[in-house]
């Protein structure tokens, strides 16, 4: 298979890196601005909406867990009359902090980072990471670059008629690292031209990566109904992406079971009908199943050809729980006719400890291949936590194992053959600063990849990753 490297001088990617992190958040430094200076209240008609709130005009850490300020925090107290955890859900009687990525839940004790801020009627979050990345990866397939890798998002919703309607957006500057995107050892799914497999590679994310619209009815006290469109957006399977649960969220590698789990968390058309009631909801998608092409920096569109159903429940404040399955009719573009049935399963679990958080996510996925050119059922497991101590030192890792069949391309021996693929890796992170509504901290990971004894020639006999990073988020 042809090799998707990025070797040579790393001063052109450091320089891009540096460029892609500053443009990350340049965007929102006029919007805290614009938050800091909101009203304090909203309308009372608003007041007396389900949806609607007034909210303090500053960054909170939002924990549906605890209404009062945490004495230990460094984050200003609430002021007297105001709460930000009254922020309901676009869709749903239920607080925002329940919110995942597309429709998906998360437990209500998530903490949920960002600036949040009323205007009359409308009640807006934006949230926004970015991490400037020097990443090696050893071995005979191991390579080495400087990158930055990044999302922003704006969540907007207010009542409108009978019910509540919900905007979204999210972009992200990964395009900035090329269309190979870094290297990430076992990792694979995508293409970088159209025409190459990516492998040992994590593709970049899409530069448009969700605009979407929802409309939400409450049908009673603990009850509703809602619709929810993107292009592009989310269908309901699998858990919440990774840079969405806080169990995976500062960890700057994407996870190899990202294929068997949530890469559907950017698709090029999807609706989703979905009702809940107290803890559970249920939901049905239609969407396009196809994964995005190598031009990352557009709108695809595409015929809906795939559905998906999922069923999650809640219940307790600590504990979210999902199972989804998905019919993805020809998610791969070099495999067009080759069919996907995914199941998925996971549980996240978040608890409160005084000042610190911490939060675990078990998930497994199952792939189903059917065609001429394959038919296999390959599982995958993960197991991944993170602890934020205070407000200083976070604490976070990933062990993850999957049964993997595209390591090897066409014309190789072993083309076809599976392989089991393990990974652990045990990472930290110091916050040292914080400038305006930014967070900066400074972070290392190391992880440790095994494959059977059979691939010691492609990949060496003990291959390593090494990722330093400077995070910074709102």
């Amino acid at each position: 298979m042809p090799s998707l490297t990025c070797r040579g001088s790393v001063a052109p990617h450091v320089a891009r890196a540096v460029v892609a992190s500053v443009l990350a958040f340049a965007p929102w430094w006029p919007l805290a601005a614009f938050a800091e200076g909101a009203p304090d209240a909203s309308p009372p008609a608003a007041a007396a909406s389900a949806s609607a709130v007034t909210v303090p005009p500053a960054a909170h850490d939002m924990s549906a867990h605890d209404h009062r300020h945490d004495p230990a925090s460094t984050e200003s107290p609430t002021p007297p009359g105001k709460d930000v955890l009254s922020m309901r859900s676009e869709f749903g009687p239920y607080p925002m902090t329940r919110n995942g990525s597309g429709t998906s839940w998360l437990p209500d004790a998530t903490p949920m980072n960002g600036v949040h801020f009323a205007r009359g009627d409308w009640q807006l979050m934006a949230q926004g990471f970015v991490n400037a990345i020097y990443d090696r990866q050893t071995g005979p397939r191991g390579d080495e670059k400087v990158f930055a890798e990044s999302w922003a998002m704006l969540m907007a919703n207010r009542p409108l008629g009978p019910g509540t309607i919900g905007l979204r957006g999210m972009i992200s500057l990964d395009p900035t690292m090329g269309k190979s995107g870094y290297p990430l050892l076992g990792q694979t799914g995508e293409t970088a031209d159209g025409t190459t497999p990516l492998v040992d590679r994590q593709h970049p994310h899409d530069f448009f990566m969700e605009l979407a619209t929802s409309y939400s009815v409450q049908l009673g006290d603990s009850s509703a109904a809602f619709a929810y469109f993107g292009l592009p957006g989310e269908p309901a399977l699998g858990p919440s992406a990774f840079m969405h649960r806080f169990s995976a969220m500062r960890n700057p590698e994407a996870p190899l079971t990202h294929h068997w789990l949530d890469s559907t968390h950017i698709v090029f058309g999807v609706a989703t009908l979905g009702v809940s009631r107290g803890p559970v909801q249920l939901e049905g998608s239609w969407f396009n199943g196809r994964e995005p092409d190598p031009y990352r920096w557009n709108i695809e569109t595409r015929k809906f050809d795939s559905w998906s159903t999922r069923l999650s429940y809640n219940p307790v404040p600590e504990l979210s729980l999902q199972v989804s399955y998905g019919d993805l009719a020809s998610p791969e573009q070099l495999e067009p006719q080759t069919r996907v049935g995914r199941t998925t399963a996971s549980i996240i679990y978040q608890r409160r400890l005084g000042a610190d958080n911490w939060a675990t996510t078990f998930a497994y996925g199952q792939n189903r291949k059917s065609g001429p050119e394959k038919n296999v059922t390959e599982p995958a497991w993960l197991l991944e936590s993170t602890y934020v101590l205070g407000d200083t030192h976070t604490f976070f890792g990933r062990a993850e194992q999957l049964r993997n069949s595209e390591l090897f391309g066409h014309g190789d021996p072993l083309h076809g053959q599976e392989f089991r693929v393990r990974k652990l890796a045990l990472g930290y992170i110091y916050d040292f600063a914080r400038s305006g509504p930014v967070k900066w901290g400074i972070g290392g990971l190391v992880g440790f990849v095994d494959l059977p004894a059979q691939l010691d020639p492609a990949y060496g006999s003990r291959p390593r990753s090494y990722t330093l990073f400077l995070q910074g988020r709102l």
